[in-house]
């Protein structure tokens, strides 16, 4: 090792210089690589962030989406035996405020069994491109 002094104004300053054979340090090229590893790695953890967002809203409307069509199922249970079998028909509509974005369809199917009928309440929101939405059946004796 050898040592270098450095003469500033009012001062020594003494630098220790490590010969350069024996010396082991990162290379820009390997500091640089390392950059570029972490930068992926960055970028896979913050669109794996944004994906889980993304589920995270989904599922969200559905467990909204089957609770309100098991409301309306209950509702149209009731209706129909208050009025008959005759008054469960197939209809649409929108249920109100804070639901505004979900829309409501009964079916009622025949089934073999002329005594049962089939009824599917589905929930749906958003676009329907893009078929968001729940369903939630059950059979009427």
């Amino acid at each position: 090792m050898m040592d270098i002094t450095i003469k500033a104004p009012g001062r020594l300053i003494t630098v220790r210089q490590l010969k350069i054979s024996g010396q082991r340090a990162f290379t820009l090229l390997e500091i640089m690589v390392a950059l570029a590893i972490v930068g992926v790695a960055m970028v896979a953890l913050l669109s794996l962030g944004n994906r889980s967002i993304g589920v995270h809203d989904r599922l969200q409307h559905l467990t909204r989406a089957t609770l309100l069509a098991q409301q309306k199922m209950a509702e149209s249970e009731l209706e129909a035996r208050h009025g008959g079998v005759a008054q469960l028909t197939n209809s649409t509509g929108a249920f109100s405020e804070p639901f505004t974005d979900y829309q409501w369809r009964i079916d009622i199917v025949n089934t073999p069994l002329p005594a049962v009928q089939m009824v599917t309440v589905t929930v749906l929101w958003g676009d329907e491109e893009r078929n968001e939405g729940g369903d939630v059946t059950s059979f009427r004796f």
